[in-house]
């Protein structure tokens, strides 16, 4: 029974192996200029981190439910987080850069013009090391937690398949992926103080910053698709600047 949430960790990192292979199995699908001709490795790539953030969360779960939480378990968990949340978001802007460059007429093949994607996955790392030696970070976070960056990110693809042909232009812009790229990186390794899930009880006055994202989360579901993952993302940092989460 102990070893039951590890084996969920586990399938946590294989689902983000299997997403990293997805991201580069349709090769000859991704410097087309065919709208959506490069989605399909992606959209299967994103399915398996977003199932892999399912997983996560039942890891805990599980752990707690059998009393079964261990030190093993937080390694393995961070170490497996690092790969889904880290390397496999990092290959999804490396492969998105691939198509905006190649719209933008700019060198695709050029490793500098792609190397930005690769801080993804390193400020994925920090971060979660510096969540293992930091034993205050219970009620709320310093920086934002590596699965809602790797979310984030792994959300673009679908959005680019889904929404409107303008967020399509946007994401085909290599500037703007560059500014998603700097932005994401910052804000996970930042030591700014961001709100925790974690309710201490369900009082409406000790909760108020949390019930306010909920609401937003099922507003930004119900009207935006795919671009309610960016949004409460937004949401996520601005309410935590505005409430400024501690551990008291």
């Amino acid at each position: 029974m102990k070893q039951i949430p590890n084996l969920f960790t586990l399938l946590n990192l294989v689902f983000g192996c299997i997403a990293i292979i997805y991201i580069f199995k349709h090769d000859g699908l991704m410097l087309t200029n065919e709208p959506g001709a490069f989605s399909m490795g992606l959209i299967v790539a994103g399915v398996y981190i977003f199932l892999a953030a399912v997983v996560d969360f039942l890891d805990g779960f599980v752990a707690r439910l059998f009393k079964a939480t261990s030190d093993m378990g937080a390694q393995l968990d961070s170490l497996a987080d690092a790969v889904t949340f880290g390397v496999a978001p990092g290959m999804v802007m490396y492969r998105l850069l691939q198509l905006a460059l190649t719209k933008a007429a700019w060198p695709a093949d050029n490793i500098w013009y792609l190397l930005p994607a690769l801080l993804i996955p390193c400020c994925a790392v920090w971060r979660l090391a510096k969540f293992n030696l930091d034993k205050e970070q219970t009620y709320y976070f310093k920086g934002v937690p590596t699965p809602a960056a790797g979310l984030t990110i792994a959300s673009l693809p679908f959005i680019v398949n889904t929404t409107n042909s303008q967020a399509e232009a946007w994401l085909s812009n290599p500037y703007i992926l560059y500014a998603i790229i700097g932005m994401v990186s910052f804000l996970m390794v930042s030591n700014i103080p961001l709100i925790s899930l974690k309710f201490k009880n369900f009082s409406v006055k000790s909760n108020t910053d949390k019930f306010i994202l909920l609401s937003i989360a099922i507003l930004a579901i119900i009207f935006l698709k795919w671009l309610a993952v960016p949004v409460i993302f937004i949401a996520y940092v601005l309410l935590s600047l505005i409430f400024r989460p501690n551990k008291a």
